[in-house]
């Protein structure tokens, strides 16, 4: 497992959630593998939380923070960002292969 990055002494997140009702976090860095124990910082109020990630995670794709059931709304932003079609474990991978819009 890899540890958090450092820099001036502090850690940098490895995802970043930017609300508190958020279900799912941004992976931030390159590389984000499986097993990594994720440092995460919630933007709005500045509070930690770590995930285990079950699976790689590319830059900029999206880690469940919870267990998601079919069905259910992903949730970043604060906001509405589609529909979980296929049960996703906390610390894997979300994407086009488990959530698609709402929009169509």
């Amino acid at each position: 497992m890899s540890e958090p990055a450092k820099r001036d002494g502090g850690s940098i997140p490895h995802v970043l959630a930017h609300n508190p009702a958020d279900n799912v976090a941004v992976a931030v860095i390159e590389g984000l593998s499986a097993g990594t124990t994720a440092f995460g910082v919630i933007t709005e109020t500045d509070a930690p939380f770590q995930v285990l990630v079950k699976q790689d995670i590319p830059i900029g794709h999206k880690v469940a923070l919870r267990d998601l059931k079919a069905g259910e709304t992903a949730i970043k932003y604060g906001q509405d960002v589609g529909r979980i079609v296929k049960d996703v474990a906390k610390g894997e991978h979300v994407h086009i292969h488990n959530l698609k819009t709402k929009r169509w």
